[in-house]
């Protein structure tokens, strides 16, 4: 993505880019429960201060993914597979009703159109870094669209990044994604609320089966 269409997006804060692969990858199930986070460590590894990894470990904590100790580590807690369906179901809640939103609101798609027709151009290219961007442009301008502030911040504090897991390779998730995010558009472009809801459950609820398998081939 290049620096002029970066500018046309809301970047997330670096707090929300960290809880969100840390979020990820606690729910599946790459880390375990009980394994310790250094807060200096993640910051290295994430390239980032450890400022913005503090306050993503206390988001976390806050949502019960980890516990806070004193010296400047997290404990990994225990979780299980209501805990992740739980998770997507109140994604699938909050993203519908955006889609929903966003549509009504007659949203201008013509952005999300051309990124995805870049996105379909070098797919055989195609980065994980430039996916993940892209994935995060197509929802979050929906959120967006949905022109309510507070839907906007609950969809950002629960945002986890593509949901690829373990057992399911990455580039059968992106093309799935990307075919997925074509249905979404066109229900948006078609003014159809409806179908868009059921385009965005469906994605939604793809991503949580992607992230349960992965849970549960620990």
């Amino acid at each position: 993505m290049t620096t002029l269409e970066l500018e046309q997006v809301e970047i997330m804060p670096a707090r929300i880019r960290v809880a969100s692969i840390l979020r990820k990858a606690i729910l599946a199930g790459e880390f375990q429960s009980g394994q310790k986070l250094s807060l200096t460590e993640l910051g290295k590894n994430l390239g980032v201060s450890r400022t913005p990894v503090r306050e993503a470990l206390q988001m976390l904590a806050s949502e019960g993914l980890v516990e806070l100790r004193m010296n400047r580590t997290a404990v990994v807690k225990k979780i299980d597979t209501k805990f992740i369906m739980d998770h997507y179901e109140m994604r699938i809640l909050l993203e519908c009703e955006a889609v929903v939103r966003a549509t009504n609101n007659q949203m201008d798609t013509s952005f999300l159109d051309a990124q995805q027709q870049r996105i379909l151009q070098k797919i055989n290219e195609l980065t994980q870094d430039e996916y993940v961007a892209y994935n995060q442009v197509l929802h979050t301008t929906i959120w967006k669209a949905a022109n309510n502030q507070k839907l906007y911040n609950f969809l950002m504090d629960l945002w986890n990044g593509p949901s690829i897991g373990r057992t399911t390779k990455a580039t059968d998730h992106r093309l799935k994604s990307i075919e997925e995010h074509g249905e979404i558009i066109h229900f948006i472009q078609a003014r159809n609320p409806e179908k868009a809801k059921q385009a965005m459950d469906k994605h939604i609820r793809r991503s949580m089966h992607n992230i349960l398998e992965s849970y549960n081939f620990n």
